[in-house]
C-alpha cells in the first residue's frame, strides 16, 4: 500500500465503529444490561451474565448478517485508540511517516477476555493483525489508483479468455455492515488487552494466604478452601451473625493450627492464636447481645467498654499506677490513675481545674504540687493557672514516664483511639450520679473503679465470683485493712455493692445491676 500524502489522508472518511456492551444492573443482583451504540436498538435486560452474553453475541451477529462490505476509502477507526500500528504525534518519525497503515480496509471484530463488550470497526489489515484477538469478517475491494489500474490492465491482457476474473470480495451480498453508519460508542470502551498467555491455575486464598495445591492431608486443604469461601460469603451478608462468625473463627483456628503442624510455619501458629482470640471475643459479644452466658433472668448488658481487649487495657493502667506510684494514699493514687489515662498515648495531655475538683480530693492543689516536686508531673503553667483553667483554655501537662522511647514504645500497647474511650469510662465511673450526691471521697471512688474491673459478667466479685484477695485489693486501692469496711458500706448505700462479706482473706459480694454497664468483666 503506497504512502499517501497528508492532504489525501485528510480527505478520507473516518472508519466506522459499533459497540455492544454488557453491564451489571445495580448492586447485589445478577441482572445485566445489554446496550448497543446504535440509537435505534433498544436496551435489553437479562437475568444472568450468561444469558446477557448470549444475547449480546446474537445481537452482533444479526447486525453483521444484514451488513454491507467495508468501505475502501476510509482510514482506521482505531487510529486514536493507541493502536500498535500508529505512531504518537511526538514520535521522531511523525513528519516522515504520518501514516503507517497497510493493506486493504477490513471489518474486524474484537472483544475483551471477560466478555464485557464486543466491537466491530473498519481498519486496515495491518491494524487488524496488530490488535490481539481481532477477527476479520470482511475485506474491502482494492482501491483503484493509477498504479493498480495499470497492473489490472496488464493482468487482464495476459489472462486466458476462459479464466474468470478474481472476485473482489469473498462474501458478496453477505458482507457485514453497520446498522448505523457513523455512530460512535455511547461510552468509553476498554482498550484491547494483550493476547492471553498460558493460564496459571487459579490460586485459592484464606486470610490473604495462598492455600498450596500440594498441601496434605487433602481433608485439611478442603477445609481451608471451604473456610475461605465461607468467610468471603459472610462479608457479603447484609446483617451480621456473630454466632456464625465465632464458629468460623473457631474452625479457622483449628485448621491453621493443623496447617502449622503440617508445614512447621510459625506464622501460621500465630494466625491460629489470633483466630482463637477472635472467636472468643465474637462469642462474648454475641452472648452480651442476646443475654446468653448469664443467668436466665438477667438481661444482656450494654457495657461502656465492649471488648475483652479494652477491659484488659483498663486493668493494665491500674496495675501500672500501682507499681510506679511515688506517693502513698488513695487520693494520690486516684489522681495518678486519671492523669495516666489522660496522657497514656504520648505522655502529654490537657487538664482543667474542674477535672481535679470532680475527683473528691481533700487538697487537690497540694497533691498536684507533690507530684510536680517529685518529677512525676510537669505543668506548662503555674499551679494557680491550672486550678483556674477552663475547657476553652486548658493547661498542658506531661507525665515523663509515659513519653514513648526513641523506638516509639511506651508502657501501654493501646493506641490513640482507645485512650479517650478508657479515660471517658473512668470518668463516668468515679463521677457516678449517686457517688456525687453522696459526696463520696476519693478512696470510695477508687474502690468503685477497682471493683468495676474485677468482677465476672454477672457482677460477682473476683474470678468465677469467688471474691477478691484482700492483699491485692489493699495494694490496688492504697488503703489499710481498717478502711475497707467503711468504704464498702458507702458503696452499699449508693447502690454499688450488694451481699458484701469481708473474710480474713477475701472480699465477696456482687455489683448491682445499675452499675453493670460500667464493669470490665474478668475473662
Amino acid at each position: 500500500m503506497r504512502k499517501a500524502p497528508v492532504s489525501e489522508l485528510d480527505e478520507r472518511m473516518p472508519g466506522r465503529r459499533w459497540t455492544v456492551r454488557l453491564d451489571p444492573v445495580g448492586r447485589g443482583g445478577t441482572s445485566v444490561r445489554v446496550s448497543c451504540s446504535r440509537p435505534a436498538c433498544a436496551e435489553q435486560r437479562l437475568p444472568s451474565a450468561a444469558a446477557g452474553r448470549a444475547a449480546a453475541v446474537a445481537h452482533l451477529k444479526a447486525h453483521l448478517r444484514a451488513a454491507s462490505a467495508p468501505r475502501s476509502g476510509t482510514y482506521c477507526a482505531c487510529r486514536a485508540e493507541g493502536c500498535h500500528a500508529h505512531l504518537p504525534d511526538t514520535d521522531r518519525h511523525a513528519r516522515t511517516e504520518p501514516w503507517r497503515c497497510g493493506g486493504p480496509v477490513v471489518l474486524a471484530v474484537t472483544t475483551d477476555r471477560e466478555g464485557r463488550w464486543w466491537q466491530a470497526l473498519e481498519c486496515c489489515s495491518r491494524c487488524a493483525a496488530a490488535t490481539p484477538g481481532a477477527k476479520t469478517t470482511a475485506t474491502a475491494p482494492e482501491v483503484k489508483t493509477a498504479a493498480t489500474a495499470r497492473e489490472a490492465r496488464t493482468a487482464t491482457a495476459s489472462r486466458p479468455a476462459d479464466r474468470p476474473a478474481p472476485a473482489a470480495t469473498a462474501a458478496g451480498a453477505n458482507m457485514p455492515q453497520f446498522s448505523h453508519a457513523d455512530q460512535a460508542p455511547t461510552g468509553p470502551v476498554p482498550a484491547p488487552r494483550s493476547a492471553p498467555g498460558r493460564r496459571r491455575p487459579r490460586q485459592v486464598k484464606i486470610a490473604q494466604r495462598v492455600i498450596p495445591r500440594t498441601l496434605r492431608p487433602v481433608a485439611l486443604r478442603d477445609e481451608l478452601v471451604e473456610l475461605g469461601g465461607l468467610f468471603r460469603a459472610y462479608q457479603q451478608r447484609d446483617q451480621p451473625d456473630l454466632e456464625l462468625l465465632a464458629d468460623l473463627h473457631s474452625r479457622k483456628a483449628s485448621a491453621f493450627a493443623a496447617w502449622a503442624e503440617a508445614t512447621g510455619d510459625p506464622g501460621l501458629r500465630l494466625d491460629a492464636q489470633r483466630a482463637e482470640q477472635a472467636a472468643a471475643t465474637v462469642l462474648l459479644q454475641h452472648q452480651q447481645r442476646t443475654g446468653q452466658g448469664t443467668s436466665s433472668d438477667t438481661p444482656a448488658v450494654a457495657r461502656l467498654l465492649t471488648r475483652p481487649g479494652q477491659w484488659d487495657c483498663a486493668r493494665s493502667v491500674l496495675a501500672h499506677v500501682t507499681e510506679t506510684a511515688p506517693l502513698p494514699g488513695p487520693e494520690a493514687r486516684l489522681l495518678m490513675v486519671m492523669l495516666t489515662l489522660r496522657t497514656a498515648h504520648t505522655g502529654t495531655g490537657n487538664l482543667v481545674g474542674q477535672d481535679l475538683t470532680n475527683l473528691g480530693l481533700g487538697e487537690p492543689a497540694d497533691l498536684v504540687a507533690q507530684l510536680v516536686d517529685c518529677g512525676w508531673l510537669r505543668l506548662s503553667s503555674t499551679l494557680a493557672d491550672l486550678l483556674a483553667s477552663r475547657p476553652e483554655n486548658p493547661t498542658a501537662i506531661t507525665v515523663p514516664s509515659l513519653v514513648p522511647d526513641e523506638d516509639g514504645s511506651g508502657p501501654f500497647t493501646f493506641g490513640r483511639k482507645l485512650r479517650p474511650k478508657l479515660s471517658g469510662w473512668a470518668q463516668r465511673t468515679i463521677t457516678d450520679k449517686k457517688l456525687r450526691k453522696a459526696k463520696a471521697p476519693a478512696a470510695t471512688r477508687l474502690l468503685a473503679l477497682v471493683l468495676a474491673t474485677h468482677s465476672n459478667g454477672d457482677g460477682d466479685l473476683g474470678p468465677d465470683g469467688q471474691g477478691i484477695d484482700l492483699d491485692q485489693l489493699f495494694s490496688w486501692c492504697a488503703i489499710t485493712p481498717g478502711e475497707l469496711s467503711p468504704l464498702t458500706d458507702q458503696l452499699t448505700a449508693t447502690d454499688w455493692l450488694a451481699e458484701v462479706a469481708v473474710t480474713p482473706t477475701r472480699l465477696t459480694g456482687r455489683l448491682t445491676e445499675r452499675v453493670l454497664p460500667l464493669t470490665c468483666p474478668l475473662t
